[in-house]
């Protein structure tokens, strides 16, 4: 069986606000709603912190890539 492999990556078709959950929905091949959903409520429970590290991690990766 053949494995693919998949960066982690900035959805640019599952965009929301920057697409960084699209992102992590198409690498773990969930669904992008439940994704978000599960990302909101664990942000919430932990009052926020992991959920700006992944947004802060993936939009610096993204910028330092692009140039």
């Amino acid at each position: 069986m053949a494995y693919k492999l998949v960066k982690l990556h900035r959805s640019r078709q599952n965009r929301m606000i920057a697409g960084v959950m699209g992102g992590v929905s198409e690498y773990l091949g969930w669904n992008p709603t439940l994704t978000r959903l599960l990302f909101v409520i664990i942000s919430t429970a932990s009052a926020a912190v992991p959920g700006i590290l992944i947004y802060v991690v993936m939009h610096y990766d993204n910028c330092r890539n692009a140039f």
